[in-house]
């Protein structure tokens, strides 16, 4: 009995230390990842910042959108970033480096109850290209180096479908500074193909319902009617939601709770800061990146 007393008297004053840990925490720092220009970055996460300032009555809430993925990933290494969301291989990244650095909590879900999503190979319809081995000898433009969609998933798995490596069955392979600016590219004629993250769900005339192509289908940068999907992965883990883990297990809690409320407390904002139509957050663990994991130390390493 004495045993049980003095175990459940520890436990209290873990979760009461993790509180207080909590609370002590003045400024809570938000990592963006590049890919997306940084003001529509900041006005996508403003209420973002507002909510959890009120909500966990931190004084600041600071937002940093990073110019690339790397920005994000060293400041959740150097503890400069408290929370972020990633990509699954930059998540990969992170774990390869430090697999304790930060705890993910939680990913999104789509529409179709999913949690996964695509890499997509976009094209112009005026291009003649039809499929992915269409576009041998042309140029295939790749988001950002630790992206999943945009570069990890198309390097090792186009070459199944092409019969060839990426650089030698293209003309040139260039990274374009990110999501956005890749399907710019295409758009303007810089590269032939584009790699992008999509859902991969709903009307293609919408840019499906999550992903880089519905974000500018949405605000009329690109013409879906212009594009053409030419090829795409299988389905991909969707990125987690992570916590710098020194922070300790009372925040990451409270974290978890506050965004799996916040589609029903906030829709617009939780479709702001996922940029499509999502249903909400689920749980997630390590094990569920596993796969990406390996996939990104084989390939590309840490």
């Amino acid at each position: 009995m004495f045993r049980k007393m003095v175990f459940g008297a520890v436990s209290l004053l873990a979760i009461a230390a993790s509180a207080a840990h909590a609370q002590d925490i003045k400024e809570f720092r938000i990592g963006i990842l590049g890919g997306e220009n940084e003001a529509d970055r900041l006005r996508n996460f403003q209420c973002l910042a507002d909510h959890m300032k009120s909500e966990f009555g931190f004084e600041k809430v600071s937002l940093f959108p990073a110019a690339d993925y790397d920005g994000v990933i060293q400041g959740l290494l150097g503890g400069t970033l408290d929370f972020a969301e990633l990509g699954a291989s930059g998540y990969a990244s992170v774990y390869l480096k430090d697999p304790n650095a930060v705890t993910p909590i939680l990913t999104t879900q789509q529409t179709d109850g999913a949690t996964g999503y695509y890499s997509i190979g976009l094209a112009l319809k005026s291009s003649g290209i039809t499929d992915i081995k269409s576009a041998k000898g042309k140029k295939l433009g790749y988001a950002d180096p630790d992206s999943t969609s945009g570069y990890l998933i198309p390097l090792t798995q186009i070459p199944k479908d092409t019969g060839a490596s990426n650089e030698t069955f293209f003309a040139s392979t260039p990274f374009n500074g990110g999501h956005e600016n890749n399907l710019l590219a295409v758009r303007d004629g810089k590269v032939d193909v584009a790699v992008d993250d999509s859902s991969g769900i709903g009307d293609f005339k919408n840019g499906y319902t999550s992903g880089t192509f519905h974000k500018e289908v949405a605000k009329g940068a690109v013409d879906p009617n212009d594009f053409v999907e030419v090829w795409r992965s299988g389905l991909i883990p969707n990125g987690p939601l992570v916590v710098r883990t020194a922070l300790g297990g009372g925040i990451s809690a409270k974290l978890a709770n506050f965004f799996t409320s916040l589609p029903a407390k906030d829709k617009p904002c939780f479709e702001a800061i996922e940029g499509g139509d999502f249903t909400g957050y689920v749980p997630v663990k390590p094990d569920f990146y596993s796969v990406i994991v390996e996939a990104r130390k084989a390939a590309i390493g840490g």
